[in-house]
């Protein structure tokens, strides 16, 4: 936003991605293909100036989305409804990457500092072969669980830790720390559905905690370990990262003070 345009308005939107063929939704000098990059080129023509959209979150290479969640400031001469400004972003966007709901948010909203929470959803196929039609959205296994232990350990990696052990980036030097409020694991027929409700998430956490909660149901890992991993605070200690296909951002938690607040999408 132009600090100076007293008359810009803020817009957030409510959208969904397919990851397949992009790098991930932070935009990048060596390519167009992220999510963030397209939303620009399409608000940017829109607006004849350059616009940037601040996402809730970065979603990795490969991984998708059904809630994500995105705002963006435009100059106070666009005078279309946000509806229509969805609807216009729908008809220049790739078939891939959808809006889902646009509204007029408050100024001082912030998809991603405003942000209370997030869910994202991890799906695992546990049969033969995935689905023809799911087969990109899922992690294909192909072997049985243990669910139970996998509750177990999930159990003790829910609260406030230090999440070093599950952190991809070896060069963090910010806080790790972490909650993660609710980790809930369910089966749908064949399918195993890990979905994790945090305020926060490291660089590809969710992607360790799955590969070592899948170590966990395949019996190679001892669910009463989780503790040892967390205070080794150190990335070798815990399982193998999970493929991106099976992940999903699914919902973004807002305060109820806060006036464009996911409960109004």
């Amino acid at each position: 936003m132009k600090l100076s345009e007293k008359t810009a308005r803020n817009i957030a939107v409510c959208l969904e991605y397919d990851g397949s063929r992009y790098r991930g939704w932070q935009k990048q000098g060596n390519t167009e293909m992220t999510i963030q990059g397209k939303l620009e080129a399409v608000l940017s023509r829109m607006a004849g100036e350059p616009v940037e959209v601040h996402g809730s979150g970065r979603t990795d290479e490969g991984v998708h989305a059904r809630g994500q969640v995105a705002n963006f400031w435009l100059p106070g001469r666009i005078q279309e409804k946000a509806e229509e400004i969805g609807s216009y972003m729908n008809r220049y966007l790739p078939e891939d990457i959808r809006i889902l709901k646009a509204w007029e948010a408050a100024p001082r909203f912030h998809s991603r500092l405003s942000a209370a929470g997030k869910t994202y959803a991890y799906y695992v196929e546990t049969g033969e072969k995935a689905g023809v039609f799911e087969r990109k959205y899922v992690y294909q296994l192909g072997r049985r669980l243990d669910l139970e232990a996998m509750r177990k350990a999930a159990a003790l990696l829910e609260g406030e830790h230090d999440f070093k052990s599950f952190c991809g980036n070896k060069r963090m030097k910010k806080s790790t720390v972490r909650r993660l409020e609710r980790i809930e694991i369910r089966e749908e027929g064949s399918r195993i559905v890990l979905a994790y409700t945090g305020n926060g998430f490291l660089y590809q956490m969710v992607r360790i905690l799955t590969g070592t909660l899948l170590e966990v149901g395949l019996g190679t890992r001892a669910w009463e370990s989780m503790g040892e991993v967390l205070s080794a605070r150190d990335r070798q200690a815990a399982g193998w990262t999970a493929p991106p296909e099976g992940l999903f951002l699914a919902e973004v938690q807002y305060p109820k003070n806060i006036a464009a607040r996911a409960a109004e999408r």
